[in-house]
């Protein structure tokens, strides 16, 4: 900092008093570097980083003169080093990550050197919010039982992340228990402006999470890295990537009555991967963008992963400041913030014709309609009148075509469930979770959560609260966590297809956003006042993205109207759309399995890939809050809401959606609540006070992690026989495939994050290892140990393996024998006979979340390349910064337009001098003799991925590079 290439370290007066030094966008304009006026503002945004991090060697002038010379549509070869302000971490992709950074220390101590040089470069910041798990719900009691068994699971984590803590200076952690790090990010972390050294810049970000994204929301550039870039930028590495495209969507009009942010997300969603930016910036602009609401446009952004941008970003203007001032931000912050923005000219949505984007969009708000997408991707929208057409048409579809391949007369039988009655959580005989709350009785407005007890138990004690929990845990009796509760009702009902069976309010998509949660509030309000229930069986949850959010609909006196359909608080954090809903009583699993039945569940995420909310749901539909309570009480998909109604009420009278959906005007009524400064300020103020649970996590002291035996933390093999000078790759010769993969194959079928089961690799060796079933807990909490993640790595129980047609699950034929095992054991005697593999897949390989172990497992298994059709952004970066090669098939060249059968020998030629986006040789050696050369496009991007490879991986460069200086 504090250099003035371009005359551009200029003054800028701060609203407290006194001046600041920033560096100024309009000076490279007036100094002649181009029409920086007309490039989009997030492109400005990282043309100030780089601008202002020009050091003369990682960043120079010239970097600033390619960038500042942006044009729309030429050609994307320019690298761009972007030095980011701070990262943000989950705690399922950050412990890795955490765990990653131990072992560089080790290798430092062992080699002689300052362990301390390892040492995060830019704040840190790690919110724990994926391992609370829907094990407990449906009554009052859901939240506190839920997160005793979550620190009980996750002890051995939390200790790790406690060292953490205390070795490294910049690593900040927000506790279990606060919220999910995307909307922590918008009420707490983000700052809008920085200061360092007496030089004011912007807030910027990278985050081991898809959905990072959601920061754009308030005009922040941030998007979702796998952990292994975070850690190089940590340590001082910029984030590389080649200059993008940008491509502005215009939104006019305004949204009909009754139409929901979720439902606007889900349209964009469904446009922008038809228009096909992945990997492109988006960029909203227009007089309907001005008109949308904070939470609303951090809904689209959030969403970003599911249209495949890099980012979906909304510019600052006076929406922006009132959003800060609303949730708590001091008025200097405030000031600074709205001043720098409008000195760099960036303060204000853009209109038509005022920037040049590389193509424009657009799409007419008037026009979207209530909808929901499924059953297996974000992007496949319906709306919610052809919902229970479409379910039919996919029962009877082939599974080749992607449907369920069943017999249409299976929507109409009915199968019973076997009959429990089981302990509850005290020893008691009954029924498990049952209340006076869904489908019970008793008197609303007395339920502890209502207006009428919220004010008997005074402000400090809100359901929820840190107090408030500390003192429910506190006083009961310690759980034994085989006692969990797992059977749900003691009277016969039965199953069927399309029946929901889990219904979440949850995820960080729509727990940011008031408008929705009050209107899933006042829903269920008028439904409960209409005499609706929701059946007992059905899994419901409210799994807030805030402390907040329990605060606004307390107030509202709406909460206690979501309990009574058994929407209870379960858990603060990423629970059913990470995985963690939990396991379905006994008998329901056994009535699914048994009955081959295609159930469903219905959340307010953002993400509903095969086997990733449950392994035995099939149907996974994404929804607003309001229709996740509606369908909750629908109880079908085979239901047309639009036509028939949700049930019965009262006197046996049909209630319709229309006579409980709440009007606008009633909704807008209630905002008002969840725009409390005094609130957010007063729940943020301390994050560890109170917090009885998380205090009491014994702390590990020291600048080294001394590595006790866990089946959560081991120290990775990664830096074994680490040498300062790198072995030089070369070619690949008589490579075996271990899988051949189809399109859109995700990151959750690679490397899974749920649930692990008793027959698979991993759930084999923990079983080994003395771990009970009960104590499995998922792959995501397990992220922190390389032997359950190499085992979980292609163990989907959906991933289908196309050498093996008609299968199912983590299996693949070893060569040359043919012999059926799983793709771990295959792996491991393909590495013991000194043989090299390769995987194969099409379209879009390694959609979905910024899972860096998809990369670290696939590396593991020994294998060399990924050759696809096309890659998903963040995988691909991912696979070179473990030193896995992504090839691309060029033109209409595939695994099914070659005829691979995966009982080929496989050479690579033309690796010892890789260059950036090089062809590759791939030569295809058949059983029969046969030999046939295809060319690949070698995916190394970029020049500082060439050198990753050439090291290994990121993490042998940047160690190397660390201990060198």
């Amino acid at each position: 900092m504090n250099h003035n290439i371009f005359n551009s370290l200029q003054d800028i007066s701060l609203p407290a008093g006194g001046k600041a030094k920033f560096y100024s966008l309009p000076a490279l304009e007036t100094a002649g570097l181009g029409k920086i006026s007309r490039l989009p503002v997030s492109i400005r945004i990282v043309l100030e980083s780089v601008l202002r991090n020009c050091d003369g060697d990682k960043i120079t002038d010239a970097h600033v003169k390619r960038l500042a010379d942006w044009k729309p549509n030429a050609a994307r070869m320019d690298e761009i080093p972007f030095v980011v302000s701070r990262i943000v971490l989950q705690d399922f992709t950050g412990v890795p990550l955490l765990v990653d950074l131990a072992a560089m220390r080790s290798v430092a101590q062992r080699m002689g050197k300052d362990p301390k040089l390892i040492e995060p470069l830019v704040p840190v910041d790690l919110v724990v919010d994926h391992s609370v798990q829907v094990d407990h719900y449906g009554d009052k009691q859901a939240l506190e039982i839920n997160m005793e068994i979550e620190f009980r699971r996750n002890n051995e984590r939390y200790q790790f992340i406690k060292w953490g803590m205390q070795a490294f200076n910049t690593f900040k952690v927000v506790p279990p228990g606060i919220g999910i790090v995307h909307q922590v990010n918008l009420e707490y972390l983000a700052h809008g402006v920085h200061m360092k050294d007496g030089v004011a810049y912007p807030d910027t970000l990278v985050g081991t999470d898809s959905h990072t994204t959601m920061i754009n929301g308030i005009g922040v550039v941030g998007w979702g890295v796998g952990g292994i870039e975070a850690e190089a930028g940590m340590l001082g590495q910029p984030v590389y990537f080649l200059t993008p495209d940008v491509v502005g969507v215009n939104l006019t009009g305004r949204l009909p009555a009754g139409v929901t942010a979720t439902d606007l997300v889900l349209t964009i969603t469904e446009m922008l991967r038809k228009a096909n930016v992945v990997g492109k910036f988006v960029e909203f602009f227009g007089e309907g963008t001005a008109s949308l609401t904070v939470p609303d446009r951090a809904t689209i952004a959030n969403m970003s992963p599911e249209y495949g941008a890099t980012m979906g970003f909304f510019p600052v203007d006076d929406a922006t400041i009132g959003y800060f001032r609303d949730t708590g931000r001091s008025e200097e912050e405030i000031a600074a913030f709205q001043s720098y923005f409008k000195a760099q000219n960036l303060y204000g949505v853009p209109r038509k014709g005022d920037i040049d984007y590389t193509r424009e969009l657009e799409l007419d708000l008037g026009t979207v309609a209530p909808s929901l997408a499924g059953p297996r991707r974000p992007q496949d929208r319906i709306e919610i009148g052809n919902v229970k057409s479409r379910f039919v048409e996919l029962f009877a579809k082939p599974v080749t075509g992607g449907g369920y391949g069943k017999d249409t007369a299976g929507l109409d039988q009915r199968y019973p469930v076997r009959n429990c009655v089981e302990k509850d959580i005290h020893g008691e005989t009954g029924i498990a979770g049952a209340g006076p709350d869904n489908g019970g009785t008793g008197d609303v407005s007395s339920q502890p959560g209502s207006a009428r007890k919220q004010a008997e138990m005074g402000n400090n004690l809100q359901p929820g609260s840190a107090r408030n929990l500390t003192e429910m845990v506190s006083n009961r009796p310690i759980l034994n966590m085989e006692e969990a509760p797992q059977c749900i009702s003691n009277g016969p009902f039965d199953l069927g297809n399309g029946d929901v069976l889990i219904a979440a309010i949850t995820s960080c998509t729509n727990t940011s956003n008031p408008s929705v949660l009050l209107a899933a509030g006042l829903l269920a309000k008028k439904a409960v006042e209409k005499g609706l229930a929701v059946k007992r069986h059905i899994k419901t949850s409210l799994a807030p993205g805030s402390r907040v959010v329990t605060e606004y609909l307390t107030a509202t006196g709406l909460l206690p109207y979501l309990e009574k359909l058994g929407f209870n608080l379960a858990g603060y954090g990423c629970t059913t759309c990470i995985g963690n809903s939990g396991p379905l009583s006994e008998p329901i699993e056994e009535a699914v399995v048994t009955n081959d039945l295609v159930c469903a569940a219905v959340l307010s995420g953002n993400r509903n890939f095969e086997a990733r909310i449950h392994p035995n749901i099939r149907a996974n539909f994404l929804a607003s809050p309001p229709l996740v309570v509606a369908y909750a009480i629908a109880g079908t998909m085979l239901k047309d809401l639009t036509n028939e109604p949700l049930g019965l009420g009262e006197g046996e009278k049909p209630v319709w959606l229309k006579d409980v959906w709440p009007s606008d005007d009633e909704v807008r009524a209630l905002i008002k609540f969840a725009a409390d400064g005094e609130t957010f300020r007063r729940l943020y103020s301390n994050l560890t006070q109170n917090q009885l649970l998380w205090n009491n996590v014994p702390s590990v002291s020291g600048q080294i992690y001394s590595w006790p035996k866990s089946t959560y933390i081991a120290e990775p093999p990664f830096f074994q026989d680490f040498s300062m000078q790198p072995s030089q790759p070369g070619g690949i010769q008589d490579a075996r495939a271990l899988a051949i993969f189809g399109d859109s194959l995700t990151t959750d079928h690679i490397s899974p994050a749920g649930s692990i089961k008793e027959t698979s690799p991993a759930g084999k060796y923990l079983l080994a290892n003395g771990v009970s079933r009960m104590n499995f807990n998922s792959y995501g909490a397990r992220r922190g140990n390389h032997e359950v993640m190499m085992r979980g790595t292609f163990a989907n129980v959906r991933i289908k393996n196309l050498m093996i047609p008609g299968s199912e699950g983590g299996i693949t034929l070893h060569q040359p024998d043919g012999q059926q095992m799983s793709i771990y054991d295959a792996a491991m005697k393909y590495i013991a006979d000194g043989v090299s593999t390769v995987v194969f897949g099409g379209e879009e390989y390694g959609t979905g979340s910024s899972r860096d172990w998809a990369a670290k497992g696939t590396q593991l298994l020994g294998v060399k390349a990924v050759i696809a059709k096309s890659f998903e952004r963040i995988h691909r970066s991912n696979l070179v910064g473990m030193g896995v090669l992504p090839l691309q098939f060029k033109e209409n060249d595939s695994v099914q337009s070659l005829g691979i059968k995966g009982n080929e020998q496989f050479d690579l030629l033309g690796l010892r001098d890789i260059r950036p986006q090089q062809s590759v040789s791939l030569v295809i050696r058949g059983a029969d003799g046969s030999r046939r050369e295809v060319d690949l496009l070698c995916r190394i991007d970029t020049g500082i991925e060439v050198d990753y490879y050439m090291h290994g991986g990121i993490l042998p460069y940047v160690l190397r590079h660390l201990m060198t200086k």
